[in-house]
């Protein structure tokens, strides 16, 4: 059993679906739902003020990526200062990166990729000099712009669907059995650069050889 995602009190917390085996603890589930977090002094607000809609895909984004006990097959070791590991190419969801799309396309950025090029002299994000805010949608014009640039490359976007056992979900109701678990396990099993054989080939297998994959 992992640590406590959640204090009583927040069932609500959209970090909810690990409240039973997280890698977070409650403080940082604190941390996730606000606009400036001292998780990374990282202010969602930078071109104003981001719409709730879009806002609660971030805060996803952060409780996967700070509380989900699945994503080992997809951690990187690196070296500079401010963090000492990270994760490449989660394949995330198609209906997941197209939801966040979606939610966000009319807030404002004036960055491609959130990981680098900002103005920390106030120690907190700022545009650099020079930056236009622009809508979302035309700084990520397609839903897997969005979800593979903006962590450069933390997400790869894949057109696998929920449910289907080979896709990471950001967000699941917490009433139900985390999906993540056997994703990880495939990837663990057969490489995070494993392709899912198509569905068309999976008909055409015998019984005893679906029950390896």
């Amino acid at each position: 059993m992992g640590l406590s995602c959640l204090p009583a009190n927040t069932q609500s917390s959209l970090c909810a679906p690990w409240k039973d085996n997280a890698c977070c603890t409650a403080e940082t589930s604190k941390g996730a739902h606000q606009d400036q977090s001292y998780l990374y002094n990282f202010d969602w607000n930078h071109c104003g003020v981001m719409p709730d809609k879009c806002k609660q895909h971030f805060i996803q984004d952060t409780c996967l990526y700070e509380c989900s006990p699945n994503l080992g097959p997809w951690i990187d070791q690196v070296d500079n200062s401010w963090r000492r590991e990270r994760i490449l190419n989660v394949p995330l969801c198609k209906e997941d990166c197209e939801l966040w799309w979606e939610a966000c396309k009319d807030a404002v950025t004036c960055r491609e990729n959130w990981h680098k090029g900002w103005n920390w002299t106030t120690g907190t994000n700022r545009c650099p000099r020079g930056s236009t805010c622009q809508l979302f949608k035309y700084v990520f014009p397609r839903p897997a712009d969005l979800c593979e640039k903006i962590w450069s490359k933390s997400y790869k976007y894949t057109t696998e669907h929920r449910g289907g056992g080979r896709c990471i979900q950001m967000w699941f109701d917490p009433a139900n059995r985390n999906p993540n678990v056997a994703v990880a396990k495939y990837y663990a099993q057969n490489g995070r650069d494993a392709s899912p054989a198509p569905r068309a080939v999976l008909l055409l297998l015998p019984a005893a050889l679906l029950s390896l994959l």
